[in-house]
């Protein structure tokens, strides 16, 4: 882990908001009347995905994507002005929570600023027009990180945003020098102490495919030398496979043990259902049931907790990264009562040293996990077809309170009469 992560992040929510959709209006300004709701989330940090002007050329969709960075220096004018984004930090650390801006390091969009100023920093084809090495990224050109004057005017930009807010998530943080990484981040420790850095680590299959044909891929354990959290998508592909009832359930928590003892103390691995690249939960699970054990099992992973705008309405459609689709809210669901409950078991009753522990039952569809550490052992049971099991558990008998309900839970001979509905409780050791 980088030398100054702090621990605690691993409790900590973060509600990602893309700009576009997150209103009919689209705006920095039409965000704040919402930040007293997302703060009663139990939202920490507000991931704000690209803010950036977006590029022309090349663009795809009629508003083009907000990965195709025209500007790293500026604000997109469809949100508003910097001005407008200043009121906006403001109001969201007068009310207690941090900012986190998406920064896309590995390309531009072609009509990009510095396209047009710096071309040197720019990969080149063997023709000399710039280029990028994922054929279908056809909206943005790849920028070369063997230029050393790259480096200084990143991480300057990276500075001047520090001022304003508290974090960054790294766009493909994998294909950037790591080197590049630390560097910024002892940098941007001089403006903003404690910034908080989370790496889009891509899919492991993506990065062997990339560094197969010789293109820098950097793998998760080097990336946590300069980052404090990183994708899960280590494991992504397994856990889709058992939403699509094509591999195991056991696949995935027998993955979820691995990253426990193959990554460095304090790990912190960014837990999602969903999020703006993947479809939504909702897509997948539609017996709300279900939804609630997928949920809370979700808050109990070890690692911080992503919401993606709308998963707390059930909402079904991932919004087009290239149009203005607001999201849903008007579905008729609402998840909220239980994620504020499950923000406050994640804040209260999990510790960032607790060793982690995972099962399955592969015939009944149940994970059985649990969280210790030297005051108290946490176990949660997760039915995720939302069926009623008998759970063999390691805790003295008794009668317990579950965190998510109220309700009480009784273990006796060793085994625990699952109702269906999600469970965790807490015994001191």
């Amino acid at each position: 882990m980088a030398l100054t992560t702090d621990p605690t992040l691993q409790n900590q929510v973060i509600y990602s908001v893309y700009v576009r959709a997150h209103t009919p209006e689209g705006t920095f300004n039409a965000v704040v009347p919402d930040l007293d709701r997302i703060r009663a989330l139990g939202t920490d940090i507000i991931w704000f995905m690209p803010i950036h002007p977006i590029g022309v050329k090349g663009k795809k969709g009629s508003l083009g994507c907000p990965y195709a960075n025209r500007d790293y220096r500026a604000v997109n004018p469809e949100y508003g002005t910097m001005d407008d984004f200043k009121r906006l930090c403001d109001e969201i650390h007068a009310r207690g929570m941090k900012v986190m801006i998406d920064v896309v390091y590995n390309h531009t969009s072609p009509d990009s600023v510095l396209w047009e100023t710096h071309p040197e920093f720019f990969y080149k084809r063997p023709d000399g027009s710039p280029g990028n090495k994922v054929g279908d990224w056809t909206d943005v050109i790849d920028l070369d990180y063997n230029v050393p004057a790259l480096w200084d005017y990143q991480i300057e930009s990276l500075k001047e945003w520090a001022k304003l807010v508290d974090g960054f998530r790294c766009d493909v943080a994998s294909f950037v020098p790591v080197e590049f990484w630390k560097r910024a981040r002892a940098a941007v420790e001089t403006v903003r102490p404690g910034c908080v850095w989370l790496a889009e680590s891509v899919h492991r299959e993506f990065g062997a495919l990339m560094r197969a044909q010789g293109v820098y891929s950097a793998r998760d354990a080097e990336l946590f030398e300069a980052f404090d959290m990183e994708y899960e998508y280590d494991v992504r592909t397994v856990f889709e496979k058992v939403l699509r009832d094509e591999a195991a359930l056991s696949q995935w928590t027998d993955l979820l043990e691995f990253q426990e003892a193959a990554y460095g103390a304090n790990y912190n691995k960014l837990r999602f259902l969903e999020n703006h690249d993947v479809p939504r939960i909702a897509s997948f699970v539609h017996d709300e049931g279900d939804l609630a054990n997928y949920t809370a099992m979700l808050f109990f992973l070890k690692g911080a907790t992503l919401l993606y705008a709308g998963q707390e309405w059930e909402d079904e459609r991932l919004p087009s990264l290239f149009e203005r689709e607001p999201i849903d809210r008007a579905t008729g669901r609402d998840l909220t009562p239980l994620l504020q409950t499950l923000a406050r078991v994640k804040h209260d009753s999990l510790a960032p040293d607790d060793a982690f522990f995972a099962r399955a039952m592969d015939k009944t569809g149940v994970a059985v996990m649990t969280r210790v550490n030297k005051d108290a052992k946490k176990i949660g049971i997760f039915s995720l077809k939302s069926r009623a099991v008998s759970v063999e558990l390691d805790v003295p008998d008794g009668s317990y309170v579950n965190l998510i309900d109220g309700t009480r839970v009784t273990v006796l001979q060793g085994s625990l009469r699952c109702d269906g509905k999600p469970i965790i409780f807490s015994v001191s050791v």
